[in-house]
């Protein structure tokens, strides 16, 4: 399936799907083969996604002799304190080999704290500290809530990420991947009624449903649907349409109930608010 996430109002995807744009990003892979095949080797023999590569491909075009203007060297755009962090020497962060055998190390470990790469991405390009001050002001440890808290540049470089992935084929496995880190982060945190299946199917809904009246029929809370769909109130107004996401246990149930919802939805709602 497609996969968008609403993001206050814009949706958690590719923001550029153009021709050059995937034109661009596959050139640069395919003039590095030999490089690309060699991180997608240690990645995947550290048990990482090969979709990771494109960090380096964002970062720095594959070139191990970029230096940043604030002074990050090398293919995977090391600053010192980040290199010297897991032992890596200020010159090696140039080494290819030295370099790649680091960031597997200090991705595992940002995906371990954080349980989804779109978070990863952005605190590899901010740091842990300024994710840990924007979760703080926004109330949340979820990225379509916390990102406008984040730098303009770490914003832009997830944006750049996502455009990356769009371009090699692998954009549905990153948001996936964000959307169940959501959903167990709701399980867990808020002792939800729910506790079934967290893979998402979608379909589509109108204005004329009632998510109230989806949350009762269906015997889940109404903040279920509201984690499973950030953004989709904000949606239902000013679209009058909205892709719904439900897990694939309780999307059965509400496509043979769907008629009966919208009916209910339109003549008052739930049945508390009927027997007002």
């Amino acid at each position: 399936m497609t996969a968008h996430y609403t993001m206050s109002g814009q949706f958690l995807s590719a923001s550029d799907t153009s021709e050059s744009s995937v034109r661009r990003y596959k050139g640069t892979i395919n003039a590095n083969k030999e490089i690309v095949e060699f991180i997608e080797y240690s990645l995947v023999q550290k048990g990482l996604p090969k979709h990771l590569r494109n960090l380096a491909l964002i970062e720095s075009g594959f070139d191990r002799r970029q230096v940043s203007g604030a002074g990050a060297t090398g293919v995977w755009q090391f600053m010192t304190a980040h290199a010297n962090q897991y032992g890596l020497s200020e010159q090696n962060r140039s080494d290819l080999y030295k370099s790649t055998k680091t960031v597997t190390v200090s991705l595992t470990n940002l995906y371990k704290k954080y349980n989804n790469w779109v978070t990863v991405v952005a605190a590899y390009n901010c740091g842990e500290g300024n994710v840990a001050k924007a979760m703080q002001a926004a109330g949340s440890s979820q990225y379509h809530i916390f990102y406008k808290y984040l730098p303009a540049e770490t914003i832009n470089h997830v944006k750049k990420y996502l455009n990356a992935c769009y371009a090699t084929g692998e954009l549905s496995s990153v948001l996936s991947d964000y959307n169940n880190s959501r959903m167990n982060r709701i399980f867990e945190g808020r002792g939800s009624q729910y506790t079934g299946n967290n893979s998402l199917s979608e379909t589509e809904i109108n204005a004329g449903f009632s998510l109230d009246v989806i949350a009762e029929e269906l015997k889940i809370n109404i903040d279920n649907i509201l984690a499973w769909n950030p953004g989709i109130i904000e949606e239902l107004q000013n679209k009058g349409e909205s892709t719904l996401y439900l897990p694939m246990d309780l999307m059965p149930d509400f496509l043979l109930r769907k008629n009966k919802i919208l009916t209910r939805s339109i003549r008052g709602g739930t049945k508390q608010e009927m027997e007002k």
